[in-house]
């Protein structure tokens, strides 16, 4: 087989490799679906409001990543509890500094979005 042949063939089957695998902060199926459900309590029970809240959660997954976004909800579960042991997550600058992210992303999402 001549050079030129298996140059052709090798850029052939190169044009024909899938694709990347997904957005780099690809969050799991459920942590979409709850955001989702929990959006569209807040917001109505309709097939419009279901679209809008999932773009919502996509476009957030945009400008967090799933790990900081787990941290946020973690962050959000402990500051609404009660007690002293809780306080670090109401009172901490890196917990006001995620909360912050996540109000600026969720705030951006909505423009896109609602």
């Amino acid at each position: 087989m001549s050079v030129r042949i298996a140059f052709i063939l090798a850029a052939a089957l190169l044009s024909a490799a899938p694709a990347a695998a997904g957005p780099a902060n690809d969050y799991p199926t459920a942590a979409r679906a709850d955001y989702v459900i929990a959006c569209m309590a807040s917001n109505g029970q309709s097939h419009i409001v279901m679209e809008k809240c999932a773009c919502s959660i996509d476009a957030i997954a945009d400008r967090i990543t799933y790990d900081d976004y787990t941290a946020i909800e973690t962050v959000k579960v402990m500051a609404d509890q009660p007690g002293e042991r809780a306080g670090i997550f109401r009172s901490s600058g890196w917990a006001k500094d995620l909360m912050d992210r996540f109000r600026q992303a969720q705030v951006a999402a909505d423009r896109q979005c609602f």
